[in-house]
């Protein structure tokens, strides 16, 4: 009769699979979100949300061109991810981006 008023176990934390989940999920979000509110892509969907006059047609079209992008990355990344080591990825992109940043750099210094 007294152990109906012990009090319950809080519910369990997150295992820890749960919780890497919600942190990939998190800042795949928060980058591919960042990334995409200023690209000139959001730029075109919106002149072209204001030329149509059919926001929710445009809407539609962008955010499935998006999903569909999205995947294309994920199982190409996957794909990639299969059949490379890790450390190598991590090098080829660091270099990747030093190359895309190296190229902005010499755009801005000469057509600047």
């Amino acid at each position: 009769m007294l152990e109906n008023l012990a009090p319950k176990p809080l519910d369990p934390p997150l295992t820890k699979a749960a919780d890497s989940a919600l942190k990939v999920f998190a800042s795949t979000f928060l980058t591919v979100f960042l990334a995409e509110l200023g690209d000139k892509t959001q730029v075109t969907t919106l002149l072209m949300s204001a030329q149509s006059q059919n926001p929710g047609v445009v809407f539609l079209g962008a955010a499935l061109a998006l999903v569909l992008t999205s995947l294309l990355g994920v199982l190409l990344g996957q794909f990639i991810g299969s059949r490379l080591s890790p450390v190598l990825l991590q090098r080829a992109a660091g270099v990747s981006l030093v190359g895309i940043a190296l190229s902005l750099a010499w755009e801005l210094i000469h057509v600047g």
